[in-house]
Parts: C-alpha cells; sequence; structure tokens
C-alpha cells in the first residue's frame, strides 16, 4: 500500500506500517545509539530515551485505532478516525518522551503528525510530506532554548531541505521525498563532528542524529520496502557513515565541572500563554532547555544545579506532575558500570528482588502495594507504556525484578521494558504472562524473596497458570461472540478471555460463568468487584457458600472500570 493522495488523505495504514517499523528500527540501534551519546551529557541514554519516545507514540496509536475500529462502522477508518489515531500518536509521544533527544523527537512527530492531519484531499502526498518535514524541523528549533548545530537539528534541516527540493520536481512521490530526506541526514550526519568539537574529539557521529536517521531510514522502509545499506564504521556500529578513528576509553566524554549537575524533567498542565515567562525562568538556570507541547500539556526538560528552582517555575506557571530528577554524575556512573559488565552493576548498586504489577483500579492497587509490589497503573483499555513500566523496574532499587503485567495487551510492552533493564543496568528480570488481574494476585499471593530467583519465578508462573480466570461486563456495541450475538447494554460472561455468556442481568451471568468453571473443580474463589458494581461482588460469595460451601471464597473491592466482576477458580 502506498501513501496516495485520496479522498480520504494520507493512508493511515503507512503510518501504522511507519510506526512500527521505526520502533523497532530504534530497538535494534538503541545500544550502538547509547554508544555514541557524548553530548551535551556522556550519560548513554539517547538511543534508549529515543527507542522509549517512539515506543510510547507507536502504543498510543495502535490504542486508538483498536478503540475506533471497535466503535460500530469504525472498521472502515475514516477521516475522523485518522484524526483521532493521529491525535493519539502525537500526545503519546509528548508524554512518553524522556531525555533531550526524546522532549525534542516528540516535537517533532507532533509537528508530522499535525500536517499529516491537516492534509487537503487535493494536495500530494509528497508535498503534504515534505511540509510536514519541514514543520517538524521548525518545531524542533522553537522547541530548543539555545539551538545547538552539530545535532539532531542538524540532521533534521538537512533532511526537510532535501525533502522540499524533491518535491518541486514533477511527479514526486512520498516515497521520493523521503529517499531524498534519508539520503542527506545519513550525509548530514557524516558531518556532525565538524560542526561540534566534543563529537570530533571522541571520533563519533551525534546521537540525536543518528537516531533520527534511523527513523528517516524507517520511513523510507515504509514507503519502500527497501532498507537503506548498513555502512560499518571503524567503531564497530551499524549504519554509521563516517570513518573515524576509534575513540580511547578516556575519549567518550566527561562531565565537565562547570556544567550543571542534574537533569530536570515533568510533564506540566498550564496555560499556553504562561509558556514563554516560563522559558524565560528556566533559561537562565542551566543549559539544554526544551519545552514543547500545546493545547495545556507541556513536556519540560533542563539541566540546572537548582532542582528547586526548575520545579518552582514549573508551579508559578501551572501544575507539574511526574517530576523526573537525575543527578549526572551518578546516572555517568552507572552507564560505566553497566558497561564494565551487569555484575558490577549489580555488586554495587543494587540488593534484593522486588514484583512491578500492573493494576486496573484503585482497591487493586492497594491490594497489590499491600503485598510488597511496585504497582503501575494500567489495565484493559489503559495499557501502560514501555516507559512506565521501565521507570518502576529502574526504580525499584532490586537487582532482581518480576513483571506481572495482568493483561494480555501489556505483556509485550512489559517484555521490552524488562530487556531493556537487563540490557541497561544489567538486571535479571522476568515477566510471568499473567493475562488477567485475578492471576497477578495469585501469583504474588505466593512470592517468597527469600527462595532463589528461578525457583520463586517458576512457583509463581505455575500458580497464575492455575488460576483460572473469568469476568463480567457490559457490551458497548452489537457484535458477535462465541456465545451469540449481543446488543448495546447485555450482560457478557468472560472466561479466559473468551465471551461464554450472554444475559441481561448481572447476577445470573456471574453465577453461570462461576457455575461453568467451578465444573472443573477448584478449592478457592477469587472475586474483585468494580468500580459502581454494588454488592455483587458478595452476592457472588453468597452464592458460591450456598452451592459449593467446601470452596473457600475471597472478595476484594478492586475498583476497575468496564468489567464490574473479575474473579478466579483456584
Amino acid at each position: 500500500m502506498e501513501l496516495a493522495p485520496t479522498g480520504d488523505g494520507i493512508d493511515l495504514a503507512v503510518v501504522l506500517r511507519f510506526v512500527d517499523i521505526a520502533t523497532d528500527a530504534l530497538a535494534d540501534a538503541r545500544e550502538e545509539i547509547d554508544a555514541l551519546n557524548v553530548y551535551p551529557v556522556p550519560d548513554g541514554d539517547t538511543g534508549t530515551n529515543m527507542y522509549l519516545t517512539v515506543s510510547a507514540a507507536r502504543d498510543a496509536i495502535a490504542e486508538a485505532v483498536a478503540l475506533v475500529a471497535a466503535e460500530p462502522g469504525g472498521e472502515a477508518l475514516d477521516d475522523a478516525a485518522r484524526d483521532v489515531a493521529l491525535a493519539a500518536f502525537a500526545r503519546g509521544a509528548l508524554l512518553g518522551a524522556r531525555g533531550n533527544s526524546g522532549v525534542i523527537l516528540s516535537e517533532m512527530l507532533g509537528a508530522l503528525a499535525r500536517r499529516i492531519g491537516a492534509a487537503a484531499a487535493q494536495e500530494t502526498s509528497a508535498h503534504t510530506m515534505a511540509e510536514a518535514l519541514r514543520d517538524a524541523t521548525d518545531a524542533s528549533y522553537r522547541a530548543v532554548g539555545t539551538p545547538v548545530e552539530g545535532t539532531i537539528l542538524t540532521v533534521a534541516r538537512a533532511a526537510s531541505d532535501a525533502a522540499l527540493q524533491r518535491c518541486a520536481e514533477p511527479d514526486a512521490r512520498a516515497r521520493d521525498v523521503f529517499t531524498s530526506a534519508a539520503a542527506a541526514a545519513r550525509e548530514a550526519l557524516a558531518r556532525t563532528p565538524e560542526q561540534l568539537e566534543v563529537l570530533r574529539h571522541a571520533g563519533v557521529v551525534d546521537a540525536g542524529g543518528r537516531g533520527l536517521s534511523v527513523i528517516l531510514d524507517a520511513a523510507e522502509t515504509a514507503l519502500t520496502g527497501r532498507r537503506p545499506l548498513a555502512v560499518h564504521s571503524p567503531l564497530g556500529h551499524r549504519s554509521i557513515p563516517l570513518p573515524l578513528p576509534r575513540p580511547a576509553a578516556t575519549e567518550t566524554g566527561d562531565l565537565s565541572p562547570d556544567g550543571p549537575a542534574y537533569e530536570v524533567m515533568y510533564l506540566l498542565e498550564a496555560d499556553d500563554d504562561q509558556v514563554p515567562a516560563l522559558r524565560e525562568r528556566l533559561a537562565p538556570l542551566g543549559d539544554s532547555l526544551v519545552v514543547v507541547g500545546g493545547e495545556r500539556l507541556w513536556n519540560v526538560h533542563v539541566h540546572v544545579d537548582d532542582v528547586g528552582a526548575a520545579i518552582e517555575a514549573g508551579i508559578e506557571a501551572g501544575r507539574p506532575y511526574r517530576v523526573r530528577v537525575t543527578h549526572f554524575a551518578e546516572q555517568v556512573a552507572s552507564h560505566a558500570a553497566s558497561s564494565a559488565g551487569p555484575g558490577k552493576q549489580r555488586e554495587t548498586r543494587r540488593t534484593g528482588r522486588r514484583v512491578v504489577a500492573v493494576a486496573a483500579g484503585p482497591g487493586l492497587t492497594e491490594l497489590f502495594e499491600a503485598a510488597g509490589a511496585i504497582v503501575v497503573e494500567g489495565g484493559p483499555g489503559r495499557r501502560p507504556s514501555t516507559g512506565q513500566i521501565l521507570t518502576a523496574i529502574t526504580d525499584s532499587g532490586a537487582e532482581e525484578v518480576v513483571v506481572l503485567p495482568n493483561d494480555g495487551d501489556s505483556v509485550r510492552v512489559a517484555q521490552i521494558a524488562a530487556g531493556t533493564a537487563e540490557t541497561d543496568l544489567g538486571l535479571r528480570v522476568a515477566v510471568i504472562p499473567t493475562q488477567a488481574q485475578v492471576q497477578g494476585l495469585a501469583a504474588l499471593s505466593v512470592h517468597e524473596p527469600g527462595r532463589g530467583f528461578d525457583s520463586d519465578v517458576l512457583e509463581m508462573t505455575a500458580t497464575a497458570r492455575h488460576a483460572r480466570h473469568g469476568a463480567v461486563t457490559i457490551a458497548a456495541r452489537q457484535a458477535m461472540t462465541m456465545a451469540g450475538p449481543c446488543e448495546p447494554g447485555d450482560v457478557l460472561g468472560v472466561i479466559a478471555g473468551d465471551f461464554a455468556v450472554v444475559g441481561a442481568d448481572l447476577h445470573e451471568v456471574a453465577t453461570d460463568v462461576l457455575e461453568r468453571m467451578l465444573g472443573g473443580g477448584g478449592d478457592l474463589v477469587t472475586l474483585v468487584g468494580g468500580a459502581d458494581s454494588g454488592d455483587l461482588a458478595e452476592r457472588a460469595a453468597a452464592w458460591v457458600d450456598g452451592h459449593h460451601p467446601h470452596i473457600d471464597v475471597v472478595v476484594y473491592d478492586g475498583g476497575q472500570q468496564r468489567y464490574p466482576l473479575l474473579l478466579s477458580v483456584e
């Protein structure tokens, strides 16, 4: 399928394919890009931050498309669906942005999405995409407090200039625009050491520019099916078109004693007219200032010595939240320890074992936290991002981490986060593929930190698998299920992820599901009541007591949305 001008504008299928290819490409190149990271701080996380940013955008657009497709008539993915998906993509990038490079990239992706969404039906795809790249470049320069050449900004400008030049040619198509843009980006990347002394001294190209080049290569691949030929440098990294000498171990960059000591990031709810004053307040505090966003939601990034002043500036402008403060000296030391080997990292910085669990409601959050787990908010329809789970893993302070995604759609996200933590920090991370909240509760009930890691994971996994899970929910639309047709408002009984019962009464459907599940035997029934479900869980427990008096019953208030009742049989 080609990105072409049609009655409904830019083809969303191509956008989705590009996002998937770009995310996978950044995952493959992440370690390479991290190794190039010497500017503005040699903390070895540019590749990881750019990957997490694009991954969050990918998760957001995929979820938006799935929700739209689930609506009556949503299968067509029309103009309205495209606009919703692109808006979700931009917002996902903004919320998931990490680090200086990630925040700049999020603004570029947002500008791309907005220009594609504004494309007129009569516009050629080549013109739309060339202008989208120009808008992305302009947005990135505006976002940075003091633009520096020889960085991702330079690579972006070269790519967009080449795109605009190519789209002016007769019969140019989107694939031609991105082929030219990707080639120009690679050439500009090769010249970055000529523009930044720190890159020339270290013998590397700019890490952020390399990440952007990977993304543009992915766009070319999505449109043409071709993958740019890899060029191997003496550094041992793939696709770096620059014959530079291998840097000595001491030449990979030093943390300047004159530079700011902390990286401060936060999301900010603030009126748009407050942002110019915020920038003015933050600029004298340090460097690497980037403020991106709009429509009362902003992502703020700055390097400072006075952390309090940076946060107070946000408080004066609006409501800062999800505040992250990183001490560069510790981050650089952590990266060095990780490069030296995972054993050293674990020995010097982390101890013990923790569990990270995804919880779908406030009551479930309390249950998991009471059992000692670190909780990430999520659940059906609210899948957490890779970055959220990775943050929970890295902030745990443990050398061994067990992750309970507790939702089928969150398993892959958890696995990506686990792989990143293992690679970057040398941690031992195991993802138990729990498909439901009740399976996570069952697994956590047998968690024993005093056991060996493998034995603990094996016991938790076996217990989760033996917990047969079900649920009661309300149909949101007309559909054909495995149990027959349903109408909006019908009560649906779910067993092991499949619809098994269609009815009209919550209690009757709940007892039908319980009867079917108890037909296979069991010693313990766990019932978790949802938000606004009344006494459904208690009534279901009374039914079990009356019909299966030999079986123990446990009732919890989970507070989850969409599911008035979650249940399991062990």
